[in-house]
């Protein structure tokens, strides 16, 4: 057959002399211009017989083939191609082989089978044309397997391709002019002065002016000769990776930026500075917006008693990595060699399963294989071993059964690992797209997929692992995300670092509600106060009848409103009907990160444990949320209390199987492979999810908080500090007297006197009245006052409203007198 078609496309393409010639004329009189089409469509069936692939469904191809080639001859008959539309269907027939045999691009004898016959029954019209030509459409979709979506998709993935092509023109041109800048100095003073700061050409890397183009999601997969190389293809479509390799700003380059954009009025950015009201700028602003810094950054830092706020601008993602560069074609090469070993190696151990799918993670492929009838998953499990050596890998993870499939995963390390940025998380709709302020980014999973959570509803996350596994970083992440996410009034930051190093980066950021805490023993007086604060949330909570921290800032929001609706003596009413000073202030949410927890609990165990218990039952409703991380999973650091109150966890790679159990409830953590290699365990999954972390380097943390710190500086609560020097001292003092203290003695403060006298003649007791009077902290005054309430000098709580007073000045005094006596 293929020898056939091989003389019948010689013939159709050559005329020649005599015999030939009478051949040629023969072929074109029965086929006219599918003549050439008839050679090809015997070819391929000959090769498709030889391989006996699809030999069910090889005549239903023939059919349509033959279909085809008829509705193209037809074409040439209904548009005039073969002028003879005259006459009975015999006189058409000899008109149309005379006509073809010397005229290739016509109908030929078949044409009028079809044209004919539509001719007849429908007219000499658009119809039958129509008719043949959807036919024909519907019969090659059907052949080949290509749809309309598809055509869809090709077409947008290459209108996406021009763009980006166009975008990389234009970075390209930029580049070029960033390049030439030879300037030696830069002028970014404030006041007009000139100060000179040399730029070091030697460190600014000339970037990648053409990286490659971005591979599509939906792009269209080569053609495929083996069910394994489908799977490939498969793998190559949904693993699409960007070459772009595009370094960070140099301090210089992002100083000229400010100084043009400020300098020139016409910009947006500069409109922004001019009008700091209006300046609010999205977390993912696009590629060609300016940075909005202000210049203070370069200056020497000035203490100011009071600063105005400045209108908060989130950080650009400018100022993080792009992706890095990844070798594909050893990847793809990988994939294939590893899933032939994979079947090999378990059929030489007696179990017959294929594979169904192959899911490339930035660090790890899951083969999913799909066991025969009648094999165990057991046999599978206990393979692990057997299957890491012979693919050559350090260590194996096994998923049996996978969730929501009926097949068993076989997680492999990659040879050809690729980094997964801050920026492409930051920057990707899953993360602008979430309303919670609260949205931190993790990384990929398995699949390629960004993974991201809600601190918010998780709601305290535990992190563990061994040195070096990736706990700083993933809490980095964490932090940095909310960064992108909220303003210094919306998210306040209590961190904890005992070893002194890995958050001092955060220092003088606005964010924080009290300097970075390095101290472990202040550590357990930071959490007593966070549990002080947390009911004093709960009381404000009762007060206006608010569940939760959310209805009392709307309900912050409406009386707000209210205040500019309405006058002073209508808010005086309102004030009067209800009994409750009207709210203001809005209540940040607070994240508290804890470092390492076992200094912690080798410093102060028992508060500590107390403290975050206390916090993990309650604190969800009021705000705040516990982000813990530790280097040692052993049971009397990660106690069961603090398990049974923190239920999203976060695994790293850990020595043993114990550790594990210690973190998740169960095995696998032992398995990964460290650097960010994680299980996602969140509250509410059955299983946990396996998750590459983000990598933010040092520079890129710097020149976030860098950013943020130029707009605001850090102002930190006093009182709140005051609370944890006071409770730390407390602690430090009980423990140094061993608890022997009568615990119903009531310790008298060293300004009770003075208090009392000041509540006797304002003639009522109040938390606030103390501060103001006596320039105490809240929680001093508070204390001052309930120790009153047990003298019997005031009298019980009343809600919003001020305590009354019991005893008069006169009687205060006979008292202390008595005392004495």
């Amino acid at each position: 057959m293929l020898a056939i078609a091989v003389v019948l496309l010689i013939l159709a393409l050559f005329r020649g002399e005599h015999l030939w010639r009478w051949l040629n004329s023969v072929l074109y009189g029965f086929f006219g211009f599918c003549s050439f089409l008839v050679p090809v469509v015997l070819g391929y069936f000959a090769i498709m017989t030889a391989k006996e692939k699809q030999v069910n469904r090889l005549g239903t191809k023939i059919a349509l083939t033959i279909l085809v080639v008829l509705c193209v001859s037809s074409l040439f008959y209904l548009f005039g191609g073969s002028e003879v539309k005259d006459g009975n269907i015999f006189v058409a027939i000899g008109k149309s082989y005379s006509y073809s045999s010397n005229q290739p691009f016509s109908g030929g004898v078949i044409s009028c089978i079809l044209g004919y016959l539509l001719t007849a029954l429908i007219g000499d019209n658009f119809v039958p044309k129509l008719l043949v030509i959807i036919v024909l459409v519907v019969v090659v979709m059907v052949l080949t397997g290509i749809t309309i979506v598809d055509i869809e998709r090709v077409a947008k993935k290459q209108m996406r391709a021009l763009r980006e092509r166009k975008r990389q023109h234009d970075e390209k041109k930029r580049l070029e002019r960033e390049n030439a800048y030879d300037d030696e100095y830069v002028d970014i003073s404030r006041d007009g002065a000139e100060i000179d700061i040399p730029i070091d050409n030697k460190k600014r890397k000339k970037r990648h002016a053409t990286p490659d183009v971005a591979m599509d999601d939906e792009s269209e997969a080569p053609l495929a000769t083996s069910a394994a190389d489908k799977l490939i293809n498969s793998v190559r479509i949904a693993n699409g990776e960007y070459n772009d390799d595009t370094d960070i700003y140099q301090a210089s380059e992002i100083a000229r930026q400010i100084s043009e954009s400020k300098n020139n009025p016409l910009t947006e950015e500069g409109a922004k500075q001019a009008n700091p009201e209006t300046a609010h700028v999205d977390p993912n602003a696009a590629e060609d917006d300016e940075l909005a810094i202000d210049e203070s950054e370069f200056e020497a830092p000035e203490k100011h008693e009071e600063e105005p706020k400045k209108a908060y601008t989130y950080p650009s993602v400018r100022l993080l990595r792009q992706r890095f560069d990844s070798n594909d074609g050893d990847a793809m090469r990988e994939l294939q060699n590893n899933a032939t070993k994979l079947v090999d190696t378990l059929k030489s151990f007696g179990v017959s399963a294929s594979i169904t799918n192959i899911c490339r993670g930035p660090s790890v492929t899951r083969y999913e294989l799909k066991p025969a009838a009648g094999v165990k998953i057991n046999k599978i499990t206990n393979l692990a071993d057997d299957i890491a050596l012979n693919l050559a890998a350090d260590k194996v993870r096994i998923e049996a059964p996978i969730p929501g499939k009926a097949a068993v995963g076989i997680e492999v390390p990659n040879k050809y690992t690729s980094v997964v940025t801050m920026r492409e998380l930051i920057d990707s709709d899953e993360f602008t797209r979430a309303e919670s302020k609260l949205t931190c980014v993790l990384g990929k999973d398995i699949s390629g997929e960004i993974v991201s959570t809600d601190l918010a509803k998780m709601p305290h996350l535990l992190i563990a692992g061994t040195t070096g596994s990736g706990k700083s970083v993933c809490v980095n992440s964490i932090l940095m995300s909310i960064l992108y996410k909220a303003t210094p009034d919306q998210v306040k930051f209590v961190l904890i670092d005992p070893k002194m190093v890995e958050f001092s980066k955060y220092k003088g950021l606005p964010h924080l509600l009290v300097p970075v805490v390095s101290d472990a023993k202040k550590a357990a007086g930071a959490l007593n106060w966070a549990v002080t604060e947390m009911m004093q949330r709960y009381r404000l909570f009762s007060e206006y009848d608010c569940k939760e921290i959310h209805s009392y800032n709307r309900l912050v929001d409406a009386n707000l409103k209210f205040i500019e609706e309405n006058s002073t003596d209508e808010q005086e009413v309102c004030m009067e009907v209800s009994g409750l000073p009207v709210p203001k202030e809005k209540l940040p949410q607070i994240v508290i990160a804890i470092d390492e927890l076992a200094d912690l609990m080798m410093a102060a165990p028992k508060e500590v444990e107390d403290a975050i218990c206390r916090l993990a039952q309650m604190a969800r409703a009021a705000g705040m949320h516990l982000v813990i991380a530790t280097q040692r999973p052993s049971v009397n650091v990660i106690t069961g209390v603090i398990k049974a109150n923190i239920p999203s966890r976060i695994a790293l790679k850990v020595s043993s199987q114990v550790d594990s159990r210690t973190i998740l409830d169960f095995g696998g953590a032992e398995n990964l492979i460290g650097r960010g290699d994680m299980l996602f365990a969140p509250v509410g999954v059955s299983k946990p999810i396996r998750v590459q972390g983000c990598y933010a380097t040092d520079e890129e943390i710097e020149g976030v908080t860098n950013f943020i710190k130029n707009q605001n500086k850090a102002q930190y609560n006093e009182d709140i500090e005051e609370q944890i020097r006071r409770i730390t001292a407390e602690d430090l003092d009980a423990k140094s007297k061993g608890g022997s203290e009568d615990e119903g003695e009531i310790q008298v403060d060293a300004k009770m006197e003075e208090a009392i006298k000041c509540v006797i003649d304002a003639g009522q007791a109040s938390t606030s009245l103390l501060q103001r009077r006596l320039k105490v902290g809240y929680a001093r005054a508070g204390r001052m006052i309930d120790d009153m309430e047990q003298m019997g000098i005031v009298g019980p709580h009343q809600g919003a409203k001020p305590r009354d007073v019991l005893i008069t000045y006169q009687d205060w005094l006979e008292r202390t007198n008595r005392i004495d006596n």
